[in-house]
């Protein structure tokens, strides 16, 4: 690829993924505001335990500290309102206020009192205690920029203005054991503009970056190689041509002489590699996108957009065969080019599509694909564990090494290591696994309406063609009719 043309695709990405991000948060950010308010058009968190043993609960939220170097007319153009309501548990009166924080923090210096330092989806408060005494009334105090006081429900009504401030709730005499629950509502309308500006941007942003990346793709010259066809060495297992009928052709060899030990390495030496493909693969998302568009009209993927992306899995293909689970097969390194490399033991072709079918670009990345990645993702994922860490949280354990293609390719390298020698039914069944998960991928990639079939064709070379199954089989002839005569 030209020098031009690199930095393009380089620019094209560093400009997708933040602009996509823009979009999705402006999107988010939007729909959190059409549907996300109450009928006041508030948004509304319920504490429904607020409570501790302390002699008050506070809470330093990020939303009341406006002081960060922004101009105070900027703060109060934005016309945030704030409503909070606290029922106590008890007859004794409760006390809600909102002070300026250092009045506040000076005012419970030595005081016993339980900070909100997080809320969890039930709406229970995690709390940092910190111990002390009890207070004195804080209805005696006079730095409350708003507050409310007595029994039953109180609500307090405040417009945010530049500073920061802090949240009290107590009891009213300042006593120890204060027991509520509350209600936060915040409304700010100056959201809906802002998520309308976030949305825009992230669309103009992404659009250039699509642009930069299409430029960057295209124009690249075609591979030597005849379309379709892999060309085998005597060393390279022969595996003829990529059809219509066989659009995907995976093939690999086994290196004679693997070192014992550089499989342990190799994932280092891959790393410049992995830094490639990282934007590879986000112009390889970007271009298909585009492609799918480009089908959806006109029934074809264009042909430069399909060069680079199946440059990208050749690209891949090598690399993993080299150092992941592609197989560690090979002892030579990979090298940095999307063009076909016929010497090298790692090699995939796909046969160019004349005409795909514009109504299966809907449906086949994900619907029709759903199959086969239930399946690949036993065979090529993580597994996960599940325990309960408490109240209402889960965590997620990661393990099996990525999944069966990983831990066989790990069994293959312990044998190496071990044995200097590679169980060739392990290479088989490895490169099988992988000569499956690259034919989903083209399939959902949209670079062929072919299905893939669901086997494992083992081998470093691509298996003879399945016998015909009758008349419906495309590689023998309809019988002819004979009228009934034998």
């Amino acid at each position: 690829m030209r020098p031009g043309r690199v930095v393009a695709l380089i620019i094209g990405c560093l400009l997708v993924l933040p602009g996509v991000g823009l979009i999705f948060g402006g999107g988010a950010l939007g729909a959190a505001y059409a549907f996300g308010r109450n009928n006041d058009g508030y948004f509304q968190v319920s504490l429904s335990d607020l409570s501790a043993d302390g002699a008050a609960i506070t809470a330093h939220s990020p939303v009341l500290s406006t002081d960060m170097n922004t101009p105070g007319w900027l703060i109060e153009s934005l016309r945030t309102d704030v409503r909070l309501t606290v029922t106590g548990s008890g007859q004794r009166p409760v006390f809600i206020g909102i002070g300026p924080s250092a009045d506040v923090d000076a005012y419970l210096r030595g005081v016993a009192q339980d900070e909100i330092t997080s809320i969890r989806s039930s709406g229970r408060p995690g709390y940092r205690s910190t111990a002390g005494t009890a207070a004195t009334p804080p209805t005696a105090q006079h730095f409350w920029a708003a507050s409310a006081n007595g029994a039953g429900t109180q609500r307090l009504a405040w417009s945010l203005t530049s500073g920061r401030w802090e949240v009290v709730v107590m009891n009213a005499d300042g006593s120890t054991g204060v027991s509520t629950a509350a209600v936060v509502e915040i409304r700010a309308p100056f959201l809906l503009p802002l998520a309308l500006i976030l949305f825009v941007i992230g669309l103009v942003v992404t659009a250039g970056g699509v642009v930069l990346i299409v430029v960057g793709a295209s124009g690249r010259p075609r591979s030597p190689v005849g379309a379709g066809e892999l060309v085998a060495p005597e060393a390279f297992p022969v595996v003829g041509a990529a059809t219509e009928e066989r659009p995907v052709m995976l093939a690999a060899t086994l290196d004679p002489g693997l070192s014992r030990w550089q499989w342990l390495v190799k994932w280092f030496l891959a790393i410049p590699h992995l830094f490639v493909l990282g934007f590879l693969w986000i112009a390889f998302v970007v271009l298909t996108v585009v492609a799918g568009f480009a089908i959806l009209f006109t029934g074809r993927y264009p042909r430069s957009l399909f060069d680079f992306n199946l440059g990208v899995l050749r690209w891949s293909w090598r690399v993993s065969y080299y150092a992941f689970s592609g197989g560690i097969g090979t002892d030579r390194y990979p090298p940095f080019t999307l063009a076909e490399v016929p010497d090298y033991p790692a090699r995939i072709e796909i046969a160019y599509p004349v005409q795909l079918s514009r109504g299966l670009v809907l449906v086949k990345w994900w619907l029709l694909a759903i199959p086969h990645y239930l399946i690949l993702g036993l065979l090529a994922s993580n597994w996960w564990s599940w325990s309960g860490a408490g109240h209402d949280r889960f965590n997620g354990y990661p393990f099996g090494g990525g999944g069966v293609l990983g831990i066989l390719v790990f069994i293959a390298g312990c044998a190496l290591l071990f044995t200097g020698r590679y169980p060739r039914s392990l290479f088989d069944l490895v490169v099988g696994i992988n000569r499956w998960i690259f034919r989903v991928i083209a399939y959902a990639a949209l670079m062929t309406d072919h299905y893939p079939p669901f086997r494992l064709d083992q081998g470093g070379s691509e298996p003879s063609p399945p016998p015909t199954l009758g008349p419906g089989d495309s590689h023998v002839p309809n019988p002819v009719n004979t009228g009934g005569q034998p």
